[in-house]
């Protein structure tokens, strides 16, 4: 592996580069020694990974079967904000959600914050974009990392680009320098150190860090006590439950993780299965949406954020980087007009950065993009910006915000 990697360097001159590589090499040696130890639970809606056999420390591009497919499994940390709890009662001023702007996961969980008007009751820290090694001295591990607004800019971990963007915000709770170090603080066993996080001040630990249950406390623990500015406003409301998990059900593992699942492949064939399936389930959502105003019926839930934090990242990031190249979203007419809708909601435009979801991608993954070339791209938040037509389609008004 080192020989190998070596031959690569012949046209380049700096010896960090060099360094970088062989550290690299010996990593990847190391993982390939240690693969047939390490077994993974099913495939669920989460963005952490459980390593049952050791609490190694990893990331989203260590996930794969036997036949190359790229795989996810349960999140490690599952506890409840619900009222009456004895132990995480919904509280002003005790969580903090910890986030990137660049993870599909995370951002639907930064939406549902601001559609439900809890940015007053929940504290928030984002991170840089770019990837960075977590111990250096200890171990490969490359993942989150926080930065102040006045900081220097990243490169990559093998030392090209310089990238320095707006919007990110240092943990003002726990002074973390990672998200690793928030999972050491909380005794993680799990060895994926994912975001979002839901921190609880008061014991010092991690709520949760599955988006799938966060977004549904946001959606009902803090509605009473006048803490969120929009208690009306429910997306997972009880007459359309078994629509939304009907829903749901195929389109995280078709899109949502379906994306991931051809970037991350590592066989022809798991790419061309999880390709088939992605533009299959795209072509059914083109289908319903070209007559139901939102993807589970009527009202706007928690399958129409799921799924647009998908759709918005497609054409500037996953067309290329992830070789989901059978068609762009702007080539489906319905799904693009629903995407417009879903964008020019205030609450939901607020919670995306292209910047920030470009840089991270592009720049994270050495194996996937060596010199962190950021592609120009399409201009998606433009078209986004541009009218669309679905109030032809009859539809439930999303209620307005209680006035502060």
């Amino acid at each position: 592996v080192v020989n190998a990697f070596c031959c690569s360097l012949r046209p380049m001159r700096r010896t960090c580069t060099l360094l970088a590589y062989l550290s690299v090499a010996a990593g990847r040696a190391s993982r390939l020694r240690s693969s047939s130890t390490l077994r993974s639970r099913p495939l669920t809606g989460g963005f952490q990974t459980r390593l049952m056999a050791t609490n190694k420390a990893r990331t989203a591009l260590d996930e794969s079967s036997k036949d190359g497919a790229f795989q996810r499994v349960d999140a490690v940390h599952r506890n409840v904000i619900e009222p009456g709890s004895d132990t995480y009662p919904p509280e002003k001023d005790r969580y903090h959600l910890y986030i990137s702007y660049a993870c599909p996961w995370a951002n639907r969980c930064l939406a549902t914050m601001y559609l439900k008007g809890l940015e007053d009751i929940i504290g928030l820290s984002i991170v840089h974009p770019t990837w960075q090694r977590t111990r250096p001295d200890a171990d490969e591990h490359t993942g989150w990392v926080f930065r102040s607004p006045d900081d220097p800019p990243l490169s990559n971990v093998l030392g090209f680009g310089e990238f320095k963007v707006a919007g990110v915000i240092p943990d003002s709770v726990n002074g973390a320098a990672t998200v690793r170090d928030l999972y050491e603080l909380a005794n993680d066993t799990g060895g994926k150190y994912s975001v979002p996080v839901l921190w609880d001040k008061k014991t010092k630990t991690i709520v949760s860090n599955e988006s799938a249950e966060i977004i549904r406390m946001f959606n009902t623990a803090f509605n009473e006590g006048g803490m969120a500015k929009n208690p009306d406003l429910d997306i997972y409301p009880e007459r359309l439950r078994d629509s939304i998990d009907a829903v749901n059900e195929w389109i995280y593992p078709g899109i949502n993780n379906g994306v991931y699942r051809c970037g991350f492949a590592k066989s022809q064939g798991a790419y061309e299965t999880a390709f088939a399936e992605l533009f299959g389930a795209l072509d059914r959502c083109e289908s319903i949406l070209a007559t139901n105003r939102y993807i589970a019926g009527d009202q706007l839930t928690e399958a129409d954020i799921r799924l647009f934090m998908t759709l918005v990242r497609f054409d500037e990031v996953y067309v290329v980087y992830f070789k989901t190249n059978g068609k762009a979203i702007r080539e489906y007419p319905n799904i693009m007009n629903y995407c417009r809708e879903l964008y020019q909601i205030p609450e939901i435009q607020k919670s995306i950065n292209m910047e920030h979801i470009k840089t991270h991608y592009f720049t994270s993954h050495p194996t996937l993009n060596n010199y962190a070339i950021i592609p120009v791209g399409s201009d998606t938040v433009s078209k986004l910006l541009e009218p669309h037509n679905r109030a032809a389609i009859p539809g439930v008004e999303i209620p307005a915000p209680v006035s502060a």
